[in-house]
């Protein structure tokens, strides 16, 4: 395995970081204070000047190979870079969820004139998106459970149904929506779900509320939409009926490698403010930092970031190598692995901060809320766990070592 960064990948990384400190941190409090004074979901100006910044850095669309040029591995060290500032960096270079996994569905299964229509513009920056799986009333973690009905008459798609946890809805320049539902539910289960393209003002949509995270409304959103008599033409559909369940597996293979990266960077920063904060506060007549207890909770985060950090290039190598197929235990590993070590991390700093933690003083209160968020999104972890545990348990994945190795390691 070769995680070392191309010359190319390199320059980026140092680019990214440039922009972060000389602008995205910046326009943090920005950021929030123009968002303190306006409607939850309005959009900060801020952002268009940065996005526009970043196009001319050169730091624009970089999660997707067919454009950046990127391998999995070297764009992973930018999703690193830009989990300092979470909420802002992604969209600023357009590398955004759940843009970026819709763009790269419609690169990979869109028509001509769908990508004409919807991945243009998201390329672009012009318009956003949303993905539409989820639902109230069933255990989304299984996609076969899914309840939203797509039923063809004539040269239309009727679809009726609610989801909800629908990431971007909020915002008004979110213009179409993918939809996952039953096409054929008397078929094989992985057969019987298809996507569809919704526009957004398609009459019987309707957004019914926006749904907080741990009481933070996120500006872009998650929210509850209903479907009601939707029709669509037969023509919105992503490939072909009954491929639903394979275009979504295939979406969230680079997208887990995009949020664990971050998480590794939301992690990153929470340790460096966690530093910073025991070097600057005395308690008992001696700086926090010369307290054994709080060397212990600096040390054992840098020991798990460098463990996460090395699990997602394992994993992002071997997406590069063999495709997502080829990485499913190192996959659903990430998934939980990422999350639960970012909430672990972060809680840390919180509880050196103590009070000050728990505020909207430090990014700390939010980072934990969105990085607890992610151990549920795309699946929660004991979903992941179970598809690790099944892949071990398999006959032919022991060997005569008693051990289990995997194709990128050696039994001697």
């Amino acid at each position: 395995m070769e995680f070392s960064h191309s010359p190319k990948s390199q320059q980026i990384s140092v680019k990214m970081t440039e922009f972060m400190r000389e602008e995205i941190m910046p326009a943090e409090l920005e950021y929030e204070h123009w968002r303190a004074d306006h409607e939850p979901h309005a959009y900060p100006p801020v952002l268009e000047r940065l996005k526009s910044s970043a196009k001319k850095r050169g730091l624009w669309n970089l999660f997707l190979p067919e454009v950046s040029g990127l391998s999995n591995v070297e764009y992973a060290n930018v999703a690193e870079i830009s989990g300092w500032s979470p909420v802002i960096a992604p969209e600023a270079i357009n590398c955004q969820a759940p843009d970026s996994g819709n763009m790269e569905t419609l690169q990979s299964f869109g028509s001509a004139e769908q990508k004409m229509r919807w991945l243009e513009p998201l390329l672009n920056g012009e318009i956003r998106s949303a993905f539409a799986m989820t639902e109230p009333d069933v255990a989304s973690s299984d996609a076969t459970n899914i309840a939203t009905q797509i039923v063809r008459k004539g040269n239309e798609y009727v679809i009726n149904g609610v989801k909800w946890w629908i990431s971007g809805a909020a915002d008004e320049r979110c213009k179409v929506f993918i939809v996952m539902g039953k096409t054929n539910p008397d078929t094989e289960p992985h057969r019987q779900q298809s996507m569809v393209l919704v526009p957004r003002d398609t009459k019987g949509l309707t957004i019914e509320r926006h749904l907080p995270i741990f009481g933070y409304q996120d500006q872009h959103g998650h929210s509850q939409i209903s479907l009601k008599d939707v029709r669509v033409p037969v023509t919105n559909i992503l490939a072909n009926e009954g491929d639903g369940f394979k275009i979504a597996q295939a979406r969230l293979g680079p997208g887990r490698i995009h949020h664990a990266m971050r998480a590794v960077g939301m992690a990153e920063r929470a340790l460096r403010l966690m530093v910073d904060r025991a070097k600057s506060r005395v308690t008992f007549g001696i700086p926090l930092s010369e307290q054994s207890s709080v060397q212990d909770l600096i040390a054992q985060s840098r020991i798990e970031i460098e463990q996460s950090r090395l699990l997602v290039y394992k994993t992002a190598w071997l997406v590069d190598q063999y495709g997502a197929r080829g990485a499913r235990t190192e996959i659903a590993a990430i998934k939980v692995s990422a999350p639960a070590m970012a909430t672990a991390v972060i809680e840390r700093a919180i509880e050196v901060f103590g009070a000050a933690g728990v505020s909207d003083d430090t990014p700390l209160a939010y980072f934990y809320a969105w990085a607890r968020c992610l151990r549920i999104v795309d699946g929660p972890d004991a979903v992941h766990r179970r598809s690790i545990a099944r892949e071990e348990l398999r006959p032919e994945s022991g060997n005569e070592f008693g051990g289990s190795f995997r194709k990128t390691a050696s039994p001697l």
